[in-house]
């Protein structure tokens, strides 16, 4: 089995596993988290949404959020060697990103979002396609003159919530236009747990025939259904050696309903069951992978530690069997 002897990682839970929590989840928690995902040996974090809270208050404190880590005695001495990013949807939140680097806080990267399907990329963003290229195509160099890196995320390339099924070889098109007005890398994003690790292999190794630059290409996969682990090593048969996931395997749609509050979200849960829903488990990957023999450069004892605690955060058993079962030993015990 071919698949590459190491891999970079970067954790989301801050921001895409918080996300789809029904409760507030404390800044406090929201900056241990932080803290502690970057004493663990991660080099990329995402920690916030900068977009407007009233459709999102789970990220009311982004600003808070990104000042304290900037300002954090236990990571500051790391911080020149973390990549951290805040999503930015729309112009405003961009804007807000540009305005928070220039006073000092702001994030070293900024996360924009573009759909194969029409139906979910309006359901997200709220512009038509065309609208949302132009967008970026204006406020991308904005972002670099401000010193800000720009990931451009391309989603539903395996299936569309909405609409249905998607055409794989739109997302290599989309991907190529990030790279073409500017963009850093690009986020490949299974939205809602379609994608099957046939179609994963598939569309990975069509990548790497077009643009083969597997450092600049993020995996992001979704265990909806229970086959992201399986989708992680397709990808990884496919060359793929750039990660994402979430503590637990949580996150998803934003949520619609905090502290018994109906808010706007992005509108109706398209999930049957949204206690199910999730990314891959940050954990069991990176276990996996080291089972693998494959190097992370992750502190995976602490990382587990840490998964135990994000269970007490949110308040419930979440979706990783690493954190209950271990890691495999190394060597035989006398």
């Amino acid at each position: 089995m071919e698949y590459p002897k190491q891999v970079t990682i970067g954790d989301i839970t801050v921001r895409d596993g918080f996300q789809h929590e029904e409760k507030f989840i404390p800044t406090d928690a929201k900056v241990w988290l932080a803290e502690e995902l970057i004493l663990c040996g991660f080099k990329n974090i995402e920690i916030t949404n900068l977009g407007n809270p009233r459709g999102m208050p789970q990220f009311k404190d982004a600003d808070e959020v990104l000042k304290r880590i900037r300002m954090s005695k236990k990571v500051g001495h790391l911080l020149d060697n973390v990549c951290i990013t805040a999503v930015t949807i729309r112009e405003r939140s961009i804007e807000r990103a540009i305005i928070a680097r220039e006073e000092g806080y702001g994030p070293d990267r900024i996360l924009v979002m573009v759909s194969t399907s029409e139906a979910h990329h309006v359901k997200n963003s709220g512009l038509s396609l065309k609208d949302y290229w132009a967008m970026c195509e204006k406020y991308i160099p904005k972002a670099h003159d401000a010193g800000i890196k720009v990931n451009g995320t391309v989603s539903t390339i395996w299936g569309c919530p909405i609409a249905g099924p998607t055409e794989m070889s739109k997302a290599i098109e989309f991907t190529q236009r990030w790279f073409d007005i500017g963009a850093y890398d690009v986020e490949h994003a299974d939205h809602d747990g379609s994608a099957s690790p046939d179609r994963v292999y598939r569309y990975f190794s069509m990548l790497m025939d077009k643009i083969p630059h597997p450092e600049k290409h993020i995996v992001h996969m979704h265990t909806t259904r229970g086959w992201g682990l399986a989708n992680i090593l397709a990808a990884l048969q496919a060359g793929m050696t750039t990660y994402e996931s979430t503590i637990g395997g949580i996150g998803g749609q934003p949520a619609n309903f905090i502290d018994g509050v109906p808010v706007a979200g992005t509108g109706s849960y398209y999930y049957k069951d949204p206690n199910i829903v999730g990314l891959v488990s940050t954990e069991d990957m990176i276990v996996m992978m080291d089972e693998m023999g494959i190097e992370t450069n992750i502190d995976i004892d602490r990382l587990l530690e840490v998964g135990k605690m994000v269970e007490r955060i949110v308040g419930r058993p979440l979706r990783s069997e690493s954190i209950k079962t271990g890691r495999i030993p190394k060597e035989l015990k006398d």
